[in-house]
């Protein structure tokens, strides 16, 4: 049971479009972020080098984990990227209206946990950077963290192990682990930021930031997933980041 074809070409349109956003933000200035991975990894290869590199790698990883996800989603009984069930209403206009909510949730967080986190407020991408980052985080972490991570374990172990019996909760057990491994993959950049050899010597505080923060995008991401699609968990994940990372991050 394949995708539908209007659905495969939009997957791997949106893969295509991640490797440009990686080609622009190796040539976009990076802020302190970017002064602090220099210093970490310093990196003599041309810039056009690791743009191309990074393009290159990104698409052919991306499109196969992607469309792997794609074929396992529908298995499971999602909504494809054009299900004719799902209006544009729900494909679009609700995860905007999501995302600004958890952006703004994202921002009094930060707010509230800069005060003990002993960080301070999270680092933003400069502008225009901030906007190609929130563009390839709503394609390329919703690929990999629901559309594949989703998709996969939920129709391992609620469709080929448990047969179908409770994949509702299957799914939101999941769901959770998919949301935890998503606020994991932000502790390295943490790592960099504050020179921390490990993550014991994360403030608990920190830790509790950034796991409940991007618990909340994961959740929200994985609701709208499994109600209308992946545009949907995109569409979320971009319109908080364009509220935490753009808006938030100019001031």
């Amino acid at each position: 049971m394949l995708p539908t074809k209007k659905s495969t070409i939009t997957l791997f349109l949106l893969v295509l479009l991640l490797g440009v956003m990686v080609v622009l933000n190796t040539f976009l200035p990076q802020g302190e972020m970017g002064k602090l991975i220099e210093q970490a990894a310093p990196v003599k290869m041309p810039k056009w080098q690791i743009a191309l590199g990074g393009a290159g790698i990104t698409i052919v990883l991306y499109g196969i984990l992607g469309f792997i996800g794609l074929i396992l989603s529908k298995k499971i009984g999602l909504p494809e990227i054009w299900d004719r069930n799902v209006t544009n209403w729900d494909r679009f206009v609700v995860p905007a209206i999501a995302g600004a909510v958890a952006g703004i949730l994202l921002v009094a967080g930060d707010i509230i946990f800069s005060r003990f986190n002993d960080l301070g407020r999270m680092l933003h991408p400069p502008f225009p950077t901030s906007i190609v980052a929130s563009i390839s985080a709503g394609i390329g972490e919703e690929l990999i963290f629901r559309l594949f991570f989703i998709s996969f374990w939920s129709w391992l172990l609620g469709k080929v192990i448990l047969r179908g019996h409770g994949f509702k909760i299957v799914y939101w057990v999941v769901s959770v682990f998919s949301a935890l491994a998503f606020g994991a993959s932000h502790l390295p950049s943490l790592m960099i930021i504050t020179g921390a050899q490990s993550i014991s010597e994360f403030s608990p505080y920190l830790l509790v930031e950034v796991f409940l923060l991007n618990g909340i995008v994961g959740l929200a991401a994985a609701s709208l997933f499994k109600r209308s699609g992946y545009l949907a968990a995109v569409g979320v994940h971009f319109w908080t980041d364009i509220f935490f990372h753009v808006l938030y991050g100019l001031f």
